[in-house]
C-alpha cells in the first residue's frame, strides 16, 4: 500500500487509537476474563494510558470516532508535544510494575510485548528526531486531515460535523505560526512535498470543504471559517518557498547507525538491516529470471516474426523490458483512471468468493476515491481505513490520477506504468483481499491493545503476498500478461528495501537509484523519481513490503506441509487475519494455535 498506512505521511496518525468510552468492542474480552486477573489488569492499564493519550490528541480521537474532541486541535507547541512525549514514558516506566508478565496468558503477554515496544519506538524516535523542525508535513494532520476527516469520515450528522469543523478551524492559524516559527533547515526534498501539499491544502479551503460539507444553511459560517485560513496558508506558502526553502539543506540521509536501530523498531521482526538487505538482493536476482521467463513466452505475441534477443544479462533484460512497454500500451485515459479501478473490483471480489480465498467483510464499506490534492505527492494510491469501532464508517481506496501540471510524455508515462492490467494488481494490494480486508478483520478482534497498535511489517506484508497468491489460485485466468505485471509489482517492493538501506545506510545517488529502479526492475522514470523523492521522506517504511512479504509467505509454506492433505487455505487466511496486525515474529504460534496444530 503504498500508504502513507511508520516513517509514515505525517498528514495521517501514525497509529490507530481506540476512544474508551466505546467499551462494547471489548466486552468480549473482558467477559473472558475474571476480576483481577493480570489480563484485566493489563487491559485497565492500557485504557488509562489512552485516556490520556486522546486528550493530548484529538486528531487521533477523530481519525478513529472518538469525537469528544472534535472541536480541539492538537497542542503543538513544545510543551504539548513534550507533554505526549512525558505520557508515553511514564506508561512505559509503570508497566513492568503494574504488570506481572509471567502471570499473563499466552495472548495477553503477546499484548504486553506489543505494547511495550510501541513505546520504546515512539520515545526513541521522539529522541533521536524533530520533525515539527524539520519536516513541515508534521503539521498537516492539523492544518486539513483533522477537518478532513471530521467531512469525509465521521458518522455523525453533518450539521453537527461542519459545527465542530468550524470550531477547529479557528485553532488553524494559529498551528501555522506554530511551525512558521518551529521550522528551521528542512531537507529540501522534504520541504518540496510540503510546499506541494500546501497547495493542496489552500486548495482544500478554498474548494474541496464545500463539497464535502455539501448543501448546508451553515455553509456562509464555513466560509467565514476559512477565510482567515486560506489567508493564513497563503503566507504559509511564502514562508515555505521563501525563507524556509533559503535554509533548506540536502542533508536527508540519517546515516547507517540510525537507519539500523530505526529499522530493527520499525520491523519488529528480529532482522537486521543487513540481513534485510542481502535477503533482498538474493530475491531481486530471483524475481527478474521469472519476468524474463514469462516475457520469453510472450515475446512472439508482441513481435511477431522477429528474433528473441539472445540469452545472456543484455538480451534477457531487451526482452523484459520490450515485453513490458508492449502491455504498458493497454491503458485507459488519465480522466478515467477512477472509473477503470473501480471496475477492477467485482470481477476480483467475485473470484475470492468463488474460490473460498476468505470470507469478504459484510457489508463492503470501501469506497473508491480520487485522492485529495492535499494528499498527494508520493504514492498513486492508499487505503484510508474506518475505525476499527465504528461499522458504519467508509474506508476510502483513494488513486491519484496526473497532476494536470504534468506534461503529455510524462502523463502517457504514467498511464503506461498504471495499465489495465497493474490495476488489477494494485487493487488486490490496496483492497480485495489485501489492505481493505485485512484491516476489517484487524478491527473485530477482541484485544483492545491489538485494535490500538497495528504493524506495518504485517499490514503491507499481507497485501504484497495477496498479490501472487490470487494468480496462483487462478486469478486472470492464467493471463501471463498480468503475472508479468505482478511480478513488476512485486519487484518494486524488494528494491523498496534495497533504496531504503542504500540511500540512508550507504552513499546511493539519485542517479544510481534511478538507474536500479529503470534499468534494473523496470520502472518508468516518472515512477522511479517519485520513489526517489519517497525513499528520502519514508526511512524504513519501504522496507516494511518485502520483509513483511517474506514472512507470509514463508509462514504459509511451513504450514502447508505441516498439514499436507488437511490444509485449506481460507481456514489458513481467516487463521492468519483474524489475530489482528500483530508482528510477524508472533504469527507462527498464533496461527498454529488457530489451527490446532500442534508440536
Amino acid at each position: 500500500m503504498e500508504t502513507p498506512k511508520g516513517g509514515l505521511d505525517p498528514m495521517k496518525p501514525a497509529r490507530r487509537l481506540l476512544p474508551l468510552f466505546i467499551m462494547t468492542l471489548a466486552s468480549a474480552s473482558l467477559s473472558a476474563q475474571t476480576a483481577g486477573s493480570e489480563d484485566a489488569k493489563l487491559d485497565a492499564f492500557f485504557r488509562q494510558h489512552l485516556e490520556e493519550t486522546l486528550r493530548l490528541s484529538p486528531v487521533y480521537a477523530t481519525y478513529l470516532g472518538d469525537h469528544r474532541y472534535d472541536h480541539l486541535l492538537d497542542d503543538v507547541s513544545p510543551e504539548g508535544r513534550d507533554a505526549r512525549i512525558a505520557q508515553n514514558r511514564k506508561t512505559l516506566q509503570a508497566l513492568p510494575q503494574e504488570i506481572k508478565f509471567d502471570q499473563l496468558s499466552r495472548g495477553s503477554q503477546i499484548d504486553y510485548a506489543i505494547l511495550e515496544q510501541d513505546l520504546k519506538r515512539d520515545l526513541w524516535l521522539a529522541e533521536n528526531f524533530k520533525p515539527f523542525e524539520e519536516d513541515p508535513r508534521a503539521y498537516g494532520s492539523c492544518i486539513t486531515g483533522s477537518v478532513y476527516n471530521l467531512l469525509a469520515k465521521s458518522t455523525l450528522p453533518q450539521e453537527t460535523n461542519i459545527a465542530n469543523s468550524i470550531a477547529r478551524m479557528a485553532f488553524i492559524p494559529k498551528i501555522v505560526e506554530i511551525a512558521k516559527q518551529t521550522l528551521t533547515h528542512p531537507p529540501k526534498p522534504i520541504l518540496e512535498t510540503a510546499i506541494l501539499q500546501n497547495k493542496g491544502a489552500i486548495s482544500f479551503y478554498e474548494n474541496g470543504i464545500y463539497e464535502l460539507a455539501g448543501q448546508s444553511q451553515q455553509t456562509e459560517a464555513l466560509k467565514a471559517a476559512a477565510a482567515p485560513i486560506i489567508e493564513s496558508l497563503k503566507d504559509y506558502q511564502s514562508f515555505l518557498e521563501g525563507e524556509l526553502m533559503e535554509q533548506a539543506t540536502d542533508d536527508w540521509r540519517i546515516g547507517k547507525e540510525k537507519f539500523s536501530r530505526k529499522l530493527e523498531f520499525v520491523l519488529d521482526a528480529g532482522m537486521s538491516a543487513e540481513q534485510v538487505l542481502s535477503y533482498a538482493e538474493d530475491e531481486y536476482e530471483r524475481v527478474k529470471r521469472d519476468m524474463y521467463v514469462i516475457s520469453r513466452q510472450l515475446w512472439s505475441r508482441f513481435y511477431p516474426g522477429e528474433t528473441l534477443p539472445p540469452d545472456d544479462t543484455d538480451g534477457q533484460r531487451e526482452t523484459t523490458a520490450r515485453v513490458i512497454a508492449a502491455i504498458g500500451k493497454e491503458h485507459g485515459k488519465p480522466e478515467s483512471l477512477l472509473a477503470d479501478t473501480k471496475a477492477t473490483v467485482d470481477r476480483i471480489k467475485e473470484f475470492i468468493t468463488r474460490r473460498g480465498i476468505l470470507t469478504l467483510p459484510e457489508p463492503d464499506t470501501c469506497q473508491i476515491v480520487e485522492m485529495p490534492e492535499f494528499r498527494r505527492g508520493n504514492s498513486i494510491a492508499y487505503l484510508d481505513s474506518a475505525p476499527p469501532f465504528d461499522p458504519k464508517a467508509s474506508t476510502y481506496y483513494a488513486v491519484s490520477p496526473p497532476p494536470s501540471s504534468w506534461s503529455a510524455q510524462r502523463v502517457q508515462s504514467f498511464l503506461e506504468e498504471y495499465n489495465a492490467h497493474m490495476l488489477q494488481i494494485l487493487t488486490i494490494h490496496e483492497a480485495y483481499p489485501g489492505h481493505y480486508v485485512q484491516l476489517a478483520y484487524a478491527n473485530r478482534h477482541p484485544s483492545l491493545i491489538r485494535q490500538v497498535i497495528g504493524s506495518g511489517v504485517y499490514i503491507e506484508g499481507w497485501a504484497v503476498y495477496t498479490e501472487q497468491m490470487m494468480l496462483d489460485e487462478g486469478y486472470g485466468d492464467q493471463d501471463l500478461k498480468l503475472r508479468l505485471m505482478q511480478l513488476k509489482f512485486y519487484l518494486r517492493a524488494v528494491v523498496n528495501a534495497i533504496l531504503d538501506y542504500k540511500m540512508h545506510a550507504g552513499k546511493m545517488t539519485d542517479e544510481e537509484a534511478i538507474a536500479l529502479m529503470v534499468e534494473g526492475a523496470f520502472q518508468s522514470e516518472s515512477e522511479a523519481r517519485l520513489k526517489v523523492i519517497r525513499s528520502k521522506q519514508s526511512t524504513a517504511q519501504l522496507s516494511t513490503y518485502f520483509v513483511g512479504r517474506m514472512a507470509h509467505y514463508r509462514l504459509r509454506q511451513e504450514i502447508q506441509r505441516e498439514m499436507g492433505d488437511d490444509f485449506n487455505l481460507g481456514s489458513y487466511h481467516e487463521a492468519v487475519l483474524d489475530e489482528g496486525s500483530i508482528p510477524v515474529k508472533f504469527l507462527p504460534e498464533t496461527v498454529r494455535a488457530r489451527l490446532g496444530i500442534t508440536e
